[in-house]
């Protein structure tokens, strides 16, 4: 395929200077076979990428009616989102979800791309997505599809565009609504351009479901399985900056854990035991957590919408048990799978609109388990880490957003930065 929009100054020159092809093809592999000899040698040798770990993902769902696409919507039009990867690789595959509609969906043509900033992408880096061999293709209604595998010079924590040319898609939507980054949406087939001028913005992800990337055999991924404070609310909108980035960022700082990707799985609203907001945990967790690819570690942080929804003191009292036999359940399928299971304690929610003394008696009795029953590899305080130690029912009054009870960015600082990394040793 020929780009005739604005490229970069890098691709142009290549295209200027034919006449020294062959010297540069020559001087090319000339080094290549140098690199080859260097890394043969003793000492000096690359981990081989042999296996498929996620390197980001996000949860699916029905989106709901005040989080559709906005004009001029998906069909035959295009749309680039932008995600952040967590650790980074030679070789892509990238998934696609249409779950959750009761249509067809048709992807014309789909691009991967490093991102340039906003809507730009840096031109010399688009790659023409194929699914069996080609570029077009049709999900069935609840179905989930991923592309072929392609070469791509992943960096870790790198931005990736994915560009999607849509034919007719569906009247009910898949997708993720708290995507906390925005998206730009174009009338017609716009996907060799390299900026979108006059693109409509929107802060939601569609369609798009994972990104996997061919990894040593020592890598793996932590799946984290979460509502709103795991999907990100009260984070900065396009600063990358829920808890689990943070911890991405830990991970990859340190020498011994820079190979562990974070796959963040949360649903704002979501609740363990009933369909709230998106399927409820227990129904999610196959598809979230244990299929995701090259997943080695999970981290448990649901409950506080179960909690906060229950009427009266005998429904709280119910539902603390029922959630630790939820626990019981995820964990029990995560360790016949040979995963090494984390619970995060629910964090305080004192003076919020959850708050009542019965509920704070339910997360105190969960936490209690969490914190006592040995039934998790290791237990990640939450609790502990954001109370607020003149009022230990409340949040620090420098870490929420001002409900006490959605961490604010400095509230996830806090949180990315108390887990231990030597759990994921």
């Amino acid at each position: 395929m020929s780009y005739n929009l604005p490229v970069s100054r890098s691709c142009r020159f290549a295209g200027h200077h034919r006449s020294h092809i062959t010297v540069l093809a020559f001087l090319f592999l000339f080094l290549s076979a140098m690199s080859f000899y260097a890394e043969a040698s003793p000492g000096k040798s690359k981990a081989k990428a042999t296996k498929w770990v996620g390197t980001w993902s996000t949860a699916p769902q029905l989106v709901e009616p005040h989080n559709m696409p906005p004009a001029p919507g998906l069909s035959n039009n295009t749309i680039r989102q932008i995600v952040r990867v967590s650790i980074g690789g030679d070789s892509l595959r990238v998934k696609f979800s249409n779950e959750f509609s009761k249509s067809a969906v048709t992807m014309h043509q789909v691009q991967v791309a490093v991102s340039a900033g906003g809507s730009a992408i840096d031109g010399c880096t688009i790659k023409e997505l194929k699914f069996g061999g080609k570029p077009e293709v049709t999900m069935a209604p609840g179905a989930a599809i991923t592309s072929d595998p392609f070469a791509f010079s992943l960096k870790p924590r790198m931005d990736l565009t994915i560009t999607i040319f849509f034919g007719e898609t569906s009247p009910d939507v898949t997708g993720h609504p708290g995507s906390r980054t925005t998206s730009f949406l174009l009338l017609g087939d716009m996907t060799s351009s390299v900026s979108f001028p006059g693109a409509v913005p929107t802060d939601h992800w569609y369609v798009i479901n994972g990104i996997d990337v061919k990894a040593p055999a020592t890598a793996g991924a932590v799946a984290i399985i979460g509502n709103s404070i795991t999907d990100g609310r009260g984070s900065g909108t396009n600063k990358q900056n829920r808890w689990p980035d943070i911890l991405s960022e830990q991970l990859l700082k340190n020498p011994a854990t820079q190979q562990v990707a974070v796959l963040n799985m949360g649903t704002g609203g979501n609740c363990v035991l009933k369909a709230c907001l998106g399927p409820s945990a227990l129904d999610r967790f196959d598809r979230d957590i244990l299929q995701q690819s090259g997943v080695r570690w999970v981290i448990i942080f649901e409950a506080i919408n179960d909690i906060g929804q229950t009427p009266t003191v005998e429904a709280a009292a119910q539902v603390a048990k029922d959630l630790i036999a939820a626990y019981e359940i995820m964990i029990d399928k995560a360790h016949a799978q040979g995963l090494k299971v984390y619970g995060a304690t629910i964090a305080p929610f004192g003076q919020s609109f959850y708050y009542k003394d019965f509920r704070e008696t339910a997360r105190n009795t969960v936490n209690t388990w969490i914190r006592k029953s040995g039934r998790f590899d290791a237990v990640i305080d939450f609790d502990k880490a954001l109370q607020n130690p003149a009022d230990r029912l409340t949040i620090l009054p420098e870490a929420h957003t001002g409900d006490f009870l959605h961490p604010n960015e400095a509230g996830y600082v806090i949180m990315g930065e108390s887990i231990n990394l030597k759990l994921f040793k």
